[in-house]
Order: C-alpha cells, then sequence, then structure tokens
C-alpha cells in the first residue's frame, strides 16, 4: 500500500501565506513526479505546481512568482510554498505521487485526501 498524506491546510487572509506539507509512505520503490493539484466547488481539479526527481519544475500560470515547490527524494515528501495567497486560491488542494513500489512495477498515480485553503478577509 502507498499513502500520501497533506498538513498545512487552513484559513488565512489575503495577501497571506501557507506551507502545505505532503508525505508519501508505505511499499514505494522509487517517485519519479510528485505535485500539487487543487480543485474549488463547482469546478475540474487543475494542476497546481509539480516537482520531478531531477528538481524541474512545472507551475501553473495564475500561481506563477508565488508559489514554490520543494521536494526530500530521501523523505519522500514535497512542499508547497504560497506566499500573497488570494481569495481565488481557495480550494482543497491535494497531492499526488508517480510512485513505482517495486523495481518490478510499473509506475501508479496515488492520490492524497486533500487539506483545505481558505483565502477570504
Amino acid at each position: 500500500q502507498v499513502q500520501l498524506v497533506e498538513s498545512g491546510g487552513g484559513s488565512v487572509q489575503p495577501g497571506g501565506s501557507l506551507r502545505l506539507s505532503c508525505a508519501a509512505s508505505g511499499s514505494i520503490f522509487s517517485i519519479e513526479i510528485m505535485g500539487w493539484y487543487r480543485q474549488a466547488p463547482g469546478k475540474q481539479r487543475e494542476l497546481v505546481a509539480l516537482i520531478r526527481t531531477d528538481g524541474t519544475t512545472n507551475f501553473a500560470a495564475s500561481v506563477k512568482g508565488r508559489f514554490t515547490i520543494s521536494r526530500d527524494n530521501a523523505q519522500n515528501t514535497v512542499n508547497l510554498q504560497m506566499n500573497s495567497l488570494k481569495p481565488e486560491d481557495t480550494a482543497a488542494y491535494l497531492c499526488n505521487g508517480v510512485i513505482r513500489r517495486s523495481s518490478r512495477d510499473s509506475f501508479s498515480l496515488y492520490w492524497g485526501q486533500g487539506t483545505q485553503v481558505t483565502v477570504a478577509s
């Protein structure tokens, strides 16, 4: 089994900051990509940011310059630092990972349960 557990969500005023963390645990051989998605009520899930094993990253245009993503390959964790938050950043934030459970397995996509981020005055 593989589990991804997020933490760090909460409520913050516009302009504030939050740091989300996600830890992957269980039977893990390697993790190719770790990322963050978000989903607001009535909207489709969208990519926020992702980071590959080699450290290269991708960000949604709406968060570039405000959010950063980092990863600890040894600890199988990924963090999302969110600065200058806006009300439109309000959503459930979900962590995912492209993970291989053994050298004989192919990569599979795993998701966490999500953590709520609310940005409001």
